[in-house]
C-alpha cells in the first residue's frame, strides 16, 4: 500500500460519524464537533457539541472533551473511539 493511499484529508473526515465503542454512543459527525490542536500541530482533544449541531439557535454551552488517544480507528465513514467515563470530561465553553 502506498503512503498516499493512507492519507486522509480533514475535508473528507469531517463527514465521518463519531462512534464510541465503549458504550455505543454516537456523537454526530466531526463537522458538527471540534478538535483541539497543540502548538506543534498534534491533535489533543475532540470537543463534542452536546447541543446537536452548530446551527442550533438554542444551543447550550455544554461539551464533552475526549482525549485524542481514545481515537482507535478512522474507517471508511466512521471515526471509532474507545472512551470510558473516566477519560470523558464534561466542560462548559
Amino acid at each position: 500500500m502506498s503512503e498516499e493511499s493512507k492519507v486522509k484529508y480533514l475535508s473528507e473526515i469531517e463527514r465521518y460519524e463519531l462512534i464510541n465503542i465503549n458504550d455505543g454512543e454516537k456523537y454526530d459527525y466531526l463537522l458538527n464537533n471540534d478538535l483541539i490542536i497543540d502548538e506543534e500541530g498534534n491533535f489533543k482533544y475532540l470537543i463534542i457539541n452536546l447541543s446537536g449541531g452548530k446551527f442550533n439557535l438554542f444551543s447550550s454551552k455544554d461539551f464533552l472533551e475526549i482525549p485524542w488517544e481514545c481515537v482507535k480507528k478512522i474507517g471508511a465513514k466512521t471515526i471509532i473511539l474507545d472512551a470510558d467515563d473516566e477519560v470523558i470530561k464534561k466542560v462548559r465553553l
